[in-house]
């Protein structure tokens, strides 16, 4: 008993602390934010097998973000497919799905966020594989490599083999089980997204060691001009500051967050 006690009173002198902290970031007054996630690219946001829930970085870290500058989180399942145009249209006022901060994109109608992790683009291959070991044979192969539509992966892969050797897929989780079903020879997905996967099908996929491309940032996308932008900015350089956004990292698989 009196141990409980004790940690109430802990509590309770930390607690005008952590409203001080929150205090020093924008209050939305509880509105709501339609965020548009595709529910297929683990680890960011994916359905759970076993109890169909939604789950991920992205629904882990908004909710943080939510939780320090007063807002109400509303996910929303759309296609990858015309996403960023969607959210360029004010259809969604933001985007999480893991995207990769390009020039190209941040000329289309969206704002990014800041970056809150670094990439590598890797080739995903089966694990009994011994056709090739390494990028370069895979590239001087005939080999066929599956990939998602509208991806700067898609982008690397037709700078890499050519548009013939590719076949696209709307969705990395139809790219992967083509993979392990042996109608492609190789995936190229971005490392973290592909850990994510491998972690479901270890006893049948691997990346291999070598990086094909530095990617970049990710980032959330908002419309432009959005001032949603410079609020989630603050809370993810809050979140960045105080070690939380390491440990949502961490929970998800990968490293440390972007500085």
């Amino acid at each position: 008993m009196r141990k409980v006690l004790l940690l109430i009173l802990v509590l309770l002198l930390a607690l005008p602390m952590a409203i001080q902290a929150q205090d020093d970031l924008p209050d939305l007054e509880g509105q709501v934010i339609t965020i548009a996630v595709e529910n297929a690219y683990p680890p960011f946001n994916y359905l759970d097998e076993a109890t169909g829930d939604a789950v991920g970085w992205d629904y882990d870290t908004v909710a943080e973000i939510c939780v320090r500058i007063n807002c109400t989180p509303e996910f929303i399942e759309t296609s990858w497919d015309g996403m960023i145009v969607a959210v360029a249209g004010g259809e969604f006022d933001v985007a999480a799905d893991g995207i990769t901060i390009t020039e190209e994109r941040d000329n289309s109608g969206v704002d990014f966020s800041v970056p809150y992790i670094s990439i590598v683009q890797r080739l995903m291959v089966g694990l009994d594989e011994d056709r090739f070991a390494t990028v370069d044979e895979f590239i001087s192969g005939d080999y066929i490599v599956g990939v998602q539509l509208a991806t700067t992966n898609y982008n690397t892969a037709v700078d890499l083999v050519g548009d013939d050797r590719i076949i696209g897929y709307d969705q990395f989780g139809a790219a992967v089980q083509a993979l392990i079903a042996g109608d492609v020879d190789g995936v190229i997905i971005d490392d973290v997204a592909g850990q994510g996967y491998v972690g479901e099908n270890d006893d049948q996929i691997q990346l291999l060691d070598e990086a094909l491309d530095q990617d970049g940032g990710l980032g959330f996308i908002f419309p432009e001009g959005s001032e949603l932008r410079d609020a989630f900015d603050a809370a993810l350089l809050s979140m960045m500051e105080d070690g939380t956004l390491d440990a949502i990292n961490e929970t998800w698989g990968f490293g440390p967050a972007e500085e």
